[in-house]
């Protein structure tokens, strides 16, 4: 039995692990590799293994870097179950849906900018009937309820905290006279974070496969965190200047407008317009609502008390490329969520395009930016940025609030570890080398563990 890990190596994006029993073979997340165009290249490099001979699939969450790649997957032969809690299979619906709009799109501009060139042609990596015969494919499970999913193996789901069906992995594998647990992390959440419950403890292990995506930082405390957006939001009011606010689709989103329903009157929102502007966070939305089973006490609290605390007064909900084209004439008091969260594609591109340029707006950056995105250029201090081959000047006020991260930082990743009976050996996964050595140096420390960092294509024997 053995783990081979090919993708999220010394990164942050493109999960996929490759686990091997002496009759099956399990691949644990199939994720697309994000960030600049020639990262994202490497999506269409074959697979460093068959398709078709994998036995089945298990997801530990939505994001598109964990599950981008199984529509590919699906298309170049993989014909077995797709297992993942089932509000991650709703949430895989309609992002893997919009990847495949993404996908075609590029493709056509691509195609178009070849001809001119007398270039071969290009397909998209693939189309909606992919990700159509992709969904077949998902087996939706609860949390806490073990399964045997092939012959040998069993598969249990807990609650990772990060985004709406998260989920920590445990796999029970038997080859013969031998058993082995293996936990994959997932991503996990940050403690305390608004909607949804804390990550769930694992009892025991052989080896834990973890993420360590900030594994170099600390959160600041959610009371800072949501005094510094007041702070934005009043210094934005003050000088009367629109707010952008770049958001994944799926968990930020949510999370600020269940922020802004909790903090509305403290932190004056009634003074402005507030636009969600972004069809997938539409949706993505409306999911989170329909599984309030998984919220947290808090969450449960105000709809009890007769609250949508994902619903505000004055949100205005854009359905249409028009609805987002009105947005642009707004000069001030407007507070636009839109994506993508990173600032690579979406509307949120065009709002930087009508705003970055003014020194009265204000850009919130909310979430992790992946290098080579406009997002982390922005976060960097870039006086200009690219926005479709123009430079546009950055006069705008970038504001980094670290604390909303859905992620744990690095007291989170030591705790979660160090409740895990015998400290098993880790291998460390998801997250940039400084991060990486960080985690793995306070882990050796704190627990005198053996901790591994994860490289492209290694095998590591259970």
């Amino acid at each position: 039995m053995n783990i081979t890990f090919y993708g999220a190596t010394r990164e942050v994006t493109g999960s996929c692990f490759l686990v091997q029993t002496g009759r099956h073979r399990i691949l644990v997340e199939c994720g697309l590799i994000q960030g600049s165009h020639e990262h994202e290249r490497h999506n269409r490099a074959p697979f460093p293994f068959s398709p078709r001979d994998i036995d089945a699939v298990v997801l530990t969450h939505a994001h598109l870097d964990h599950s981008g790649r199984l529509p590919l997957l699906v298309k170049q032969g993989f014909k077995g179950p797709i297992f993942t809690h089932r509000a991650t299979a709703d949430l895989c619906a309609i992002l893997l849906e919009d990847a495949a709009y993404l996908q075609e799109r590029e493709a056509e501009w691509e195609r178009r900018k070849r001809k001119s060139h007398n270039q071969a042609d290009i397909e998209p990596l693939y189309d909606a009937d992919d990700v159509r015969r992709a969904v077949k494919c998902f087996v939706p499970l609860e949390y806490r309820t073990p399964t045997e999913i092939l012959s040998g193996v069993g598969l249990t789901l807990l609650d990772a905290g990060h985004i709406l069906g998260s989920s920590i992995v445990e796999l029970k594998l038997g080859d013969g006279e031998r058993a082995r647990t293996v936990i994959f992390s997932g991503d996990l959440g940050h403690r305390d974070a608004p909607i949804l419950c804390d990550p769930e403890t694992v009892d025991k292990a052989d080896l834990v496969v973890m993420e360590s995506t900030y594994g170099d930082r600390l959160h600041r405390p959610w009371s800072e965190t949501w005094a510094e957006i007041g702070e934005i939001i009043r210094s934005a009011d003050s000088g009367r200047g629109n707010i952008l606010i770049p958001a994944f689709a799926v968990g930020r989103t949510q999370e600020l407008l269940y922020a802004f329903h909790q903090h509305f009157d403290d932190w004056k929102l009634g003074n402005w317009q507030i636009f969600l502007d972004s069809p997938l966070a539409n949706r993505a939305t409306e999911v989170y609502a329909r599984h309030d089973e998984v919220y947290d006490v808090d969450a449960l609290r105000w709809q009890a008390k007769g609250a949508a605390p994902l619903e505000l007064p004055n949100l205005k909900v854009s359905r249409s490329t028009e609805d987002s084209m009105r947005i642009n004439e707004i000069s001030s008091g407007a507070i636009i969520i839109a994506g993508s969260g990173m600032c690579t594609g979406g509307r949120i591109r065009y709002h930087l395009k009508y705003n970055v340029w003014r020194e009265n707006a204000h850009v919130l950056i909310a979430g992790f930016q992946a290098a080579g995105t406009t997002g982390r250029a922005l976060v960097d201090g870039a006086r200009h940025i690219h926005l479709w081959g123009d430079e546009v000047e950055v006069k705008a006020r970038i504001h980094t609030v670290g604390g909303l991260s859905a992620h744990a930082d690095q007291d989170g990743l030591v705790q979660w570890y160090g409740r895990i009976k015998g400290r098993p050996p880790v291998v460390l996964v998801h997250g940039e080398p400084q991060a990486m050595d960080a985690l793995q140096q306070r882990l050796q420390a704190s627990f005198h563990a053996t901790v591994t960092e994860a490289a492209y294509m290694q095998t590591i024997p259970l």
